[in-house]
């Protein structure tokens, strides 16, 4: 310990084990500077002052008596009470000089700081409380911070505020509830170099993802100006992923962004300490680009990796973290502000899988944003316009606000579900209903104005990451499994997915993979534009389609660019869910007509009268009309194999009807960078015509595998149109033709060492489909979410008849 001072202790001296000494945010923040400086984590650098200080400061003061009588006999839930008595307890602290001995350390300190920054150093004033009997309590948001503090008496004010600040009405509510007593706990100051993010922008960041728990990624969040509209939820931030298992490799490249709203932004303005700050609009510009660059989310990234690797060794275990970063406009550089561990999602027991799904037909749609959690509810709205307002709130209702705030929390804790119209999933109100397990909808932009007070609504956030509110009550079901005893069937189960949303969440059932990964939806919800229409937007007559061309590739160089980066983060996303198993991804398979209803489609699609068997599939991809779209999918492909390091990624030919242009298929994607057996790449045929079946010793001479596509085989066996109400009844997967062909194609795969699988819709619905592709010795099959457990349930029992002896592992 520095032998100058005896209240004072510079970052470089602390660590975790000082919690007792400077409460748990100083701590941690001696601990990160201390050791991962020297691993190139930038943290601002600055100093504690002790516990003891704020014990000095009421004994010089002769203060306690004056506290006791201020806070004993306090009744918590008479509001005005506590108020009262709080704001005399507050004047007390406050009031109290600074003995001449700390002041002098406070400024010895102060100078001592000011001469590694320079003489225009700001500075963050932080409270760090801490309990002397229980040294890990956490009082997380109940104190106060005072920001770009400059100058001696505006830093010794700021300090005297931070020590008062032990009594606001929320730390004594606090306290109550959590049965502290307020004698007991004292105050440590943390004083720090100012980040001066007003001038760029701030954020918060997990070493896992916050709604699923999945722990593979960094999961950071960003918006101009101070970190402080972030944490509250007073804006939608820019959201990044990172995946850590190839970003440690040495891949270097953004898994999948999302672009927030970002509408204001906190700046400083110089004046009263207690009001340094206010927000102001951003710009149109400014809204339409990510506040940071890749480069910078790859380097923010890296610091969560160590700080997560630095607390992990420490606790013996994997140690999720929770962090906040800010960057500075005047130096360009980013700073790690704060860490502490991820108290949620890391928490939860993974043996016990608990789905939610709705079980009805929903009513109108009411209002969507962000999904927190993975939960429904159903109750009456109550919106809240103003604090008064809370009094009147009934357990079981939905809260619907603009945002909220820690002085919500005893309503928060007996709603069913939480809207607002403001707040990103790292804002307060995200982060409670974590905690309280409850679905919210932060985001929404308009909740208080489209949900009537009083209207019974339903909160879902259980189909991806849009949250939605429904009008009414809507049915649903909860199923509750617990895995830890599931073996393993010898037959493969992997999963058929399309929706990137929902990868995280789906990679904890017990899979093997992915056999289907549909690369339609992908396109569908989150490029919306045909592929030749953002290469050609001079061919799209209709001047509106080409305004909403022009407003969904805003923010990219070109279309192309748009194209490949929206596929690849979405078919990346799937494949780091479930990395290293493998993820087969379907090439795309859209039929003419449905090309032709993406955003400019109709300048290049054909009118066909039966695109079932139309252009579609492998015969597109070589050809004139569409070969410049091909590429751009095998470029995206190649950016999740190569860039992103995604080698689990395998690809998947449809609707190839002949051997000669299975070969031309392959060939073609050789020569955009994806040649079969190049870094491992498998690249499958789907057996979905007859032909394949028929010649699938020769298909076995080009492919690695063959995925059974039993919808299309059904219907192109049986010659049924399964979408034509007149013969659709004639469709059936079970019949003896199509379950003779399934057999043919499975015993050939063998014949010929290749893979044998089904993707098609089948033994995800009939039972007997399931066992007698088991029978019939297939390698693996890959089924919906909904029906996998109950499926593999089936399939072990099935196999224990046939003597087959489940997987160990």
């Amino acid at each position: 310990m520095d032998q100058r001072y005896r209240y004072v202790r510079f970052f470089r001296e602390l660590g975790i084990e000082d919690i007792a000494s400077v409460g748990g945010k100083n701590a941690s923040l001696g601990e990160l500077y201390r050791e991962l400086t020297p691993q190139g984590v930038r943290i601002p650098n600055g100093f504690a002052i002790t516990a003891d200080a704020y014990r000095h400061l009421l004994d010089s003061a002769g203060a306690w008596e004056a506290l006791h009588e201020a806070l004993d006999g306090l009744d918590p839930d008479d509001v005005a009470d506590l108020a009262s008595r709080a704001a005399r307890a507050r004047s007390i602290v406050y009031g109290a000089p600074l003995p001449p001995d700390l002041e002098a350390e406070m400024l010895a300190a102060y100078r001592e700081l000011q001469a590694e920054y320079g003489e225009t150093l700001s500075m963050a004033i932080r409270s760090s409380a801490t309990a002397e009997d229980l040294p890990t309590a956490s009082f997380a948001g109940q104190h106060d911070t005072y920001l770009n503090v400059r100058g001696e008496a505006e830093y010794l004010d700021a300090c005297r505020r931070c020590f008062a600040s032990l009594f606001t009405d929320r730390a004594i509510h606090y306290r109550v509830d959590q049965g502290f007593d307020h004698f007991r706990i004292a105050l440590s100051i943390g004083v720090m170099k100012m980040v001066r993010s007003d001038l760029a922008a701030s954020g918060v960041m997990f070493s896992l993802d916050t709604e699923s728990g999945f722990r593979d990624v960094v999961f950071i969040t960003a918006a101009y100006g101070l970190g402080e509209n972030v944490v509250q939820g007073a804006v939608d931030p820019d959201e990044f992923y990172v995946h850590k298992p190839t970003f440690e490799q040495g891949h270097r490249c953004v898994l999948r962004r999302n672009l927030g709203s970002k509408k204001v932004k906190m700046i400083y303005t110089r004046g009263r300490t207690r009001e340094p700050v206010r927000n102001v609009p951003t710009s149109a510009e400014e809204r339409a680009r990510f506040c940071i660059s890749d480069a910078e989310v790859l380097k923010l990234a890296d610091y969560a990796i160590k700080v997560e690797r630095h607390y992990s060794k420490q606790a013996g275990h994997d140690k999720p973290m929770d962090m906040e970063w800010a960057k500075d406009g005047l130096d360009g550089e980013l700073y790690l502000l704060q860490a502490r561990p991820e108290t949620v999602a890391s928490q939860r027991q993974g043996a016990m899988l608990e789905e939610y799904r709705l079980d009805g037909e929903p009513g109108p749609l009411l209002a969507t944003g962000r999904a927190v959690g993975t939960r429904i509810a159903s109750g009456r709205a109550r919106v809240i316009h103003d604090l008064d307002e809370l009094q009147d709130f009934q357990p079981g209702e939905v809260l619907v606000a603009d945002t909220t705030t820690p002085d919500w929390e005893p309503v928060m804790k007996i709603a069913a579900a939480i809207v607002t119209n403001r707040g990103g999933r790292t804002c307060h109100a995200a982060i409670v209903s974590r905690e309280l397990g409850i679905p919210a909808v932060v985001g929404s932009g308009n909740a208080t104005e489209a949900i009537h007070d009083g209207d019974t609504v339903t909160v879902s956030c259980a189909e991806g990451d849009v949250g939605r509110v429904y009008a009414g009550a809507v049915p649903y079901v909860v199923e509750r499994t617990d895995l830890s005893h599931l073996a393993r069937p010898a037959t493969r189960i992997m999963l058929n997915l399309g929706n990137p949303e929902l990868a995280f969440k789906t990679s904890f059932l017990p899979n093997d993979g992915v056999g289907l990964a549909r690369m339609e939806f992908i396109i569908n919800e989150y490029i919306k534009v045909h592929p030749l229409a953002l290469l050609h937007p001079e061919r799209v007559e209709d001047p509106e389609q080409r305004e909403r061309i022009a407003r969904q590739i805003r923010g990219h160089a070109n279309g192309a660019e748009f194209f490949v980066q929206r596929l690849s983060e979405g078919v990346g996303t799937i494949a780091a869910a479930f990395w290293p198993k493998p993820v087969i991804v379907r090439l795309s398979d859209f039929k003419s007509n449905e090309y032709a209803s993406l955003l400019g489609g109709r300048a290049f699609e054909p009118e066909e009268a039966n695109p079932m068997l139309g252009f579609r599939g492998a015969a597109r991809y070589t050809h004139p009309a569409y070969a410049e779209g091909f590429a751009l999918e095998c470029a995206a492909m190649k950016r999740v194999r190569e860039e992103m390091g995604l080698t689990n990624l395998r690809l998947m030919v449809p609707f190839c009807r002949r051997v000669e242009e299975g070969r031309k298929v392959l060939q073609s994607l050789a020569e955009h960078g994806l040649k079969r057996g190049e870094q491992g790449l498998e690249i499958y045929v789907m057996c979905e015509i007859p032909n394949n079946v028929i010649q699938i010793d020769a298909f076995a001479e080009l492919f690695d595998g063959f995925s059974i596509g039993s919808n299309d085989l059904t219907q192109l066996v049986l010659g049924v149109d399964r979408d034509s109400e007149l013969v659709a009844f004639d469709y059936d997967e079970r019949d003896a033709g199509v379950k003779a062909m399934i057999r043919m194609a499975v015993e050939g795969a063998r014949r010929n060492g290749r893979h044998s699988g089904i993707c098609g819709q089948a033994p995800s619905d009939y039972p007997e489909m399931a066992e007698f592709l088991v029978e019939i010795g297939i390698d693996s099959m890959s089924l919906n979410p909904d029906s996998l457990l109950r499926t593999t349930q089936h399939v072990l029992e099935v196999e224990a008849r046939l003597g087959r002896a489940p997987r160990s592992s």
